[in-house]
């Protein structure tokens, strides 16, 4: 298994550094930090080509990695007699590409149960355009260049609740990043490297700019703290799942996923194509999160579509 490749861009793109101990897993064209204390991924990073993507039909099995002790990682017991999701953290088409017997072992890959995260399994827009940000920004990337990385995981807090021996976390995040228009400047990002024109790997337009952006997904049901500690409680006294809201979906800036995981990100916070949060759109207000550890998340704007989502503009 060849797992991420951090020079997939043309850019120096390394894993996201955990502060704590974590099992690098390489599998076909992703890789998991899996967090033992967790026993669920800290963080996954994935490279998709999306001018090689193969539409394979959803087929699989959940499964442990049996590189790991069971006791490191969460498995049916925790998804079974309840209405949580398995949900993919390296979303099932991202890895499929290349030639038909690596996308096969990619799609076999991703129903690894280090793979996956405790989700609200309701569905609603909100969760639909969470899983459909990859497309979105795929789209726009590929008028430039039709690679992507991305780098997603969950938020992992002290007082996330305890059930059936995994605390569940109720907030995820994305940052996804591309080789974009532009040339950097003093003290900018890099630019790719001529050798990786070369090859043919980069932009047919010159070699461009590490570009990135970053999205927070939200389950947290929208309750005061004291209501939602007591709601929580009765719910784990009654071998419940933890109360969980509907998906509410965010495009934040890179460098507050940094804060709120804690994840050394690389080049990615300087990337960023936010260069502050995004507007709040006209006669709506943002929605508070639950996040103390970053008070100023509280500003962050809701997006509801996809033409919410803010990119920078590409060259005519």
């Amino acid at each position: 298994m060849t797992g991420y490749d951090a020079e997939f861009l043309g850019f120096t793109v390394p894993l996201p550094v955990s502060p704590v101990e974590v099992r690098v897993l390489d599998y076909t064209h992703f890789s998991v930090l899996l967090d033992p204390s967790r026993r669920l991924a800290a963080a996954t990073a994935c490279v998709v080509d999306g001018a090689a993507l193969l539409a394979l039909r959803r087929s699989g099995r959940w499964r442990l990695e049996r590189r790991v002790p069971t006791g490191e990682q969460s498995g049916s017991e925790l998804y079974s007699g309840n209405p949580l999701d398995r949900g993919h953290l390296v979303r099932r088409l991202d890895p499929v590409w290349g030639d038909a017997e690596t996308a096969a072992r990619a799609n076999h890959d991703t129903f690894t149960y280090t793979n996956a995260a405790p989700q609200v399994n309701r569905f609603n827009q909100s969760k639909e355009l969470w899983n459909g940000l990859e497309d979105h920004v795929l789209e726009y990337a590929a008028a430039y260049d039709h690679r992507l990385v991305v780098h997603t995981g969950p938020v992992f807090a002290a007082d996330d609740p305890l059930y059936r021996g995994v605390r569940i976390p109720r907030l995820f995040w994305k940052v996804v990043a591309w080789v974009g228009p532009g040339a950097a400047s003093d003290g900018g990002v890099a630019r790719a490297s001529d050798d990786r024109v070369a090859d043919g790997g980069a932009s047919v337009n010159g070699p461009g700019v590490l570009q990135a952006t970053a999205f927070v997904l939200d389950q947290t049901p929208q309750l005061e703290d004291a209501r939602l500690q007591e709601i929580t409680a009765q719910a784990l006294a009654r071998d419940d799942i933890p109360p969980l809201g509907p998906f509410r979906t965010y495009q934040v800036p890179v460098p507050d996923v940094a804060a709120l995981t804690r994840l050394d990100l690389g080049p990615l916070p300087g990337a960023d194509v936010l260069a502050v949060p995004p507007p709040t759109p006209s006669g709506s207000r943002p929605t508070d999160i639950t996040i103390h550890r970053l008070p100023r998340a509280r500003a962050w704007s809701e997006i509801r579509t996809s033409d919410q989502i803010a990119l920078p503009l590409l060259p005519g």
